[in-house]
């Protein structure tokens, strides 16, 4: 994934992330982590089908609401 992930970032716009398991987290995550750092910035949405993400939304909405992220990552 380590490859994978500059070549994602040189080719793609953008980056719609689907349900999925570790290795989509891990990706989705370094995107939004390099955006934090002004490393890279791509727009990054996830397609939250039949509520697949919603627990995930819900812990970063209270990681922001605790100043743990800034709230522009939710």
């Amino acid at each position: 994934m380590q490859d994978r992930i500059p070549k994602m970032l040189d080719n793609f716009d953008a980056f719609i992330a689907l349900p999925g398991g570790i290795g989509t987290l891990e990706e989705n995550f370094q995107i939004i982590s390099w955006a934090q750092l002004n490393i890279r910035h791509k727009p990054i949405d996830l397609l939250n089908v039949d509520g697949f993400f919603n627990k995930l939304l819900s812990f970063l909405d209270q990681a922001g609401e605790e100043n743990f992220i800034p709230h522009p990552a939710q």
